[in-house]
């Protein structure tokens, strides 16, 4: 991590010795192990921390732009409320092709009894229209 090797720690560890003594050499690993411990304990919860707080930060930035954005279209509909679509004047397609169909080509209009079909059984008699 820091880039300590065995040996620069075996080398911290016999000053240590000669510092302390071999009386005091045990507590006082112990009591630096403790504060390393709670070193890496704050450093965590502080990281934990940071995080929630630059994720509530985005979600606030989000909801704000949000909120911008609508106030921004409230305010474009304001000064220009949107046009309903016009009315299409267009004829329909059937009345276009009557109207462009020659009065020849056009379909009459015929009875009922003259569109049905004519029988055409030698033992009948054929009907009148």
């Amino acid at each position: 991590m820091f880039g300590i090797s065995f040996s620069e720690l075996l080398l911290v560890a016999l000053v240590a010795l000669l510092v302390l003594g071999p009386e005091r050499l045990p507590g006082a690993a112990r009591t630096a192990g403790l504060w390393i411990g709670r070193l890496k304990r704050s450093f965590n919860a502080i990281k934990q921390e940071v995080e929630r707080e630059i994720g509530a930060d985005e979600i606030r930035r989000q909801l704000h732009n949000e909120h911008i954005m609508a106030l921004e279209q409230e305010a474009k509909n304001l000064i220009a409320p949107p046009q309903p679509p016009a009315p299409i004047s267009e004829p329909a397609a059937s009345e276009t092709l009557v109207a462009d169909t020659p009065a020849a080509a056009q379909p009459s209009t015929v009875s009922p009894a003259a569109a049905m079909p004519i029988a055409t059984d030698p033992q009948q008699p054929p009907r009148a229209p």
